[in-house]
């Protein structure tokens, strides 16, 4: 039941941590997660009630990701991506698509980068793994003027990296290579770095020569992590 369930989060707040997450996830006047409101608990603590509440109904969910509370909104997408994956078990179609549709209708709820980072990936990416549509969604996720919809379509491609397909990520990357919001920046540079580390590293090269030298510092950083010492400095310094 709900009930129980916020029972249960509020059973486990930490007032130091209710203190301190308004400044680590940035929501006083005039930063990305503005009003956002905090209770003070864990992620870890968040699964643990998350699973034993993984039957929650869908329109139990739905309070949930329009809550206030920042961990509210965290544990109804923990709760979705343990529904989209056990559907996807069963080759539930019908359930997948409920859960993307009612993941993609709440884009103004998913409204932080750990909200983005638990969910996108694991809902969105699968969903659309092998849908001709694919292209078209990411594509108008990634020109949103919704930050939050920016970082869905860079995130989401993670799901086809890891998969050993890189070609979603190069082209969401370069809609998205000079968007100005440092979130979307290390998205963007994250990805480019896990091409580089898990499908072909010499992809990630061919694109960093094309785009080194006008790309965002910000994304150049974090996408050359793991090149050698020798080689991430030619390309700060512009020397390639």
């Amino acid at each position: 039941m709900l009930s129980e369930l916020r029972a249960e989060l509020r059973a486990h707040v930490d007032p130091e941590k209710a203190a301190f997450f308004p400044r680590f996830f940035k929501s006083g006047p005039g930063q990305y997660g503005e009003g956002d409101k905090f209770l003070g608990l864990t992620v870890p603590v968040q699964r643990i009630i998350a699973k034993k509440h993984k039957d929650l109904p869908m329109a139990d969910i739905g309070k949930l990701i329009t809550s206030e509370w920042h961990e509210e909104r965290l544990t109804a997408l923990l709760i979705l991506v343990d529904q989209y994956q056990k559907a996807t078990q069963k080759n539930d179609g019908e359930m997948q698509k409920q859960i993307y549709d009612f993941y993609l209708a709440h884009t103004a709820n998913i409204n932080n980068w750990d909200l983005v980072d638990t969910s996108a990936d694991k809902i969105v990416g699968p969903y659309l793994h092998h849908r001709p549509e694919k292209g078209a969604i990411l594509t108008g996720l990634a020109r949103s003027t919704s930050l939050w919809e920016r970082r869905i379509a860079m995130l989401s491609t993670f799901h086809y990296i890891r998969a050993g397909e890189p070609g979603e990520a190069l082209e969401i990357a370069e809609i998205l290579l000079n968007d100005t919001h440092d979130l979307i920046q290390k998205a963007v540079g994250w990805m480019l770095r896990e091409v580089g580390k898990r499908c072909d590293r010499q992809l990630l090269v061919a694109f960093l020569n094309e785009h080194y030298q006008t790309m965002p510092r910000t994304a150049l950083r974090y996408a050359i992590e793991h090149l050698s010492p020798e080689t991430r400095q030619l390309y700060l310094k512009g020397e390639i």
